[in-house]
């Protein structure tokens, strides 16, 4: 069969991959995206959606909970685990299928298959029928990323689960061990333990949620210890016993090894880069620990061969690997492309309470020497919410003494990750303290609590 010929070949159909496809194709480009699984990829089947849906239900659970703090009676309140999960699943499906829609809309061929590159500019794939051939002037490598697996705690999917299996639990853990406290961990950890699960936390680092500001990742662990998680800093799971409906864990905490009994452990300690049998190496491709290394371009270095999202390395952020896929079809097509800065990327975590920020740390910006202003508004202070029944939380802002310039913002918080965008939105357009202190926000609203912590940092906070 005759090679079929596109101008662009997407390996992945992630949101990375499907929306440089879409966009390729709205600029003309005769493309053709390549999947072996789903359309929509790991976020929208297994990661970002089913977890926010799972994330919904323990959050309306919660409220429930708290029916009388508003004055409200909700007598027997309970969940079915299995009707929480299946709505989870309903959501991702429906979103599935529609890519699925797009991409047709958009007249962007699809072909279900594992693809391999065997020479510059052609793509071999094997579907169920046969092997097809594809050659393309132009490749985008957009395979996402799966779950680390660590030597020891290798998930069964029984006691020891990953991502995927938390998704569809096989039950309700009655005794959880949630191991790493970046956003997957926390975020199932957040999630089981408002459901009444017993939670520990294990984290390598100093702190829970160690990318996030350390102000804000006090405020969480503070938060998290309240709502009855044990946090566990500075630890290691160093091994995992495993027998009938239950696992031993060896914690390594301050050099000596502690033992504690689960009926669950979640591994979330990271992930890596879906690099493998790809034909990468032989191409000339560089791989950095499982990463595909590219410039800020997405390049490869290989003429034609562009690398984006999660393969691309961090931020694994799904917002980041769409931006890569408009950035690099607009390349690919003649426009006026804009690489996509990693330090103006919002990182959101749906825990309870939320967390979401943007730009440097407070120590970040102090480490490249920065003489910086800081400014902090609490919840507790904002009328909404208190109205809202949500008074636990802060804004931070970090401001470039010299110049006005916002260098990071950090939230914790009810809806933060929704608030976040104003100062993402700041960022992009340059702005200024002066203008953000100028800026009129409308009353009563929790972005009102955004303009506070700008005032504090130039010492003219209103209501604190």
């Amino acid at each position: 069969m005759a090679a079929q010929s596109y101008d662009l070949i997407v390996i992945g159909a992630g949101p990375g991959g499907y929306v440089a496809a879409i966009r390729a194709a709205q600029l003309g480009l005769k493309t053709v995206v390549v999947e072996r699984e789903h359309l929509g990829g790991i976020c929208l089947n297994w990661g970002c959606i089913p977890t926010k849906a799972l994330l919904r239900s323990s959050e309306v659970f919660h409220l429930m909970e708290r029916a009388n703090d508003f004055g409200l009676k909700a007598d027997k309140i309970g969940y079915d685990l299995d009707a929480v999960v299946k709505r989870s699943r309903g959501v991702a499906g429906q979103l599935s299928g529609g890519i699925g829609h797009l991409l047709k809309k958009n007249k962007v061929a699809v072909v279900m298959g594992e693809a391999t590159i065997p020479a510059k500019g052609k793509v071999s794939v094997k579907t169920e029928k046969g092997t097809e051939e594809l050659t393309a002037k132009n490749i985008i490598l957009a395979t996402g990323a799966r779950a680390r697996e660590l030597p020891g705690l290798e998930a069964d999917g029984d006691l020891v689960w990953t991502y995927k299996h938390a998704l569809q639990p096989p039950r309700m853990p009655k005794k959880l061990l949630v191991i790493g406290s970046g956003a997957i961990g926390i975020e199932f950890a957040s999630f089981y333990n408002t459901l009444g699960a017993d939670t520990t936390v294990v984290e390598v680092m100093d702190r829970v949620l160690p990318v996030e500001d350390a102000e804000i990742s006090a405020f969480a662990k503070k938060a998290f210890t309240k709502q009855g998680m044990t946090i566990m800093e500075k630890a290691m799971v160093k091994q995992l016993d495993r027998a009938k409906g239950k696992v031993t864990a060896h914690i390594e905490v301050k050099g000596k090894v502690e033992k504690h009994e689960f009926d669950t452990v979640i591994s979330a300690v990271g992930i890596v880069g879906n690099v493998e049998n790809l034909g990468l190496e032989a191409l000339g491709v560089k791989i950095d620990r499982t990463h595909v290394v590219t410039d800020e371009f997405c390049r490869t270095g290989v003429e034609g061969l562009y690398a984006i999202g999660d393969i691309a390395g961090a931020p694994w952020l799904a917002h980041k690997a769409s931006h890569e896929g408009v950035m690099v079809a607009d390349l690919i097509a003649g426009q006026h492309a804009h690489p996509v800065k990693p330090e103006s990327i919002a990182g959101c975590t749906y825990c309870q309470p939320q967390v979401a920020s943007v730009g440097y740390t407070e120590a970040k910006a102090k480490e490249l020497g920065y003489d910086i202003k800081v400014g902090r508004f609490p919840f507790i202070g904002n009328g909404k919410a208190i109205a809202l029944g949500e008074p636990e939380g802060l804004i931070k802002t970090v401001f470039d003494a010299k110049t006005g310039e916002l260098l990071g913002a950090h939230m914790i918080g009810a809806e933060v990750t929704e608030l976040i965008q104003g100062y993402v939105v700041g960022r992009q357009l340059e702005t200024t303290e002066e203008d953000l202190m100028n800026t009129v926000f409308p009353h009563p609203t929790l972005s009102e609590m955004m303009h506070e912590s700008v005032l504090d940092a130039y010492d003219r906070v209103i209501h604190m």
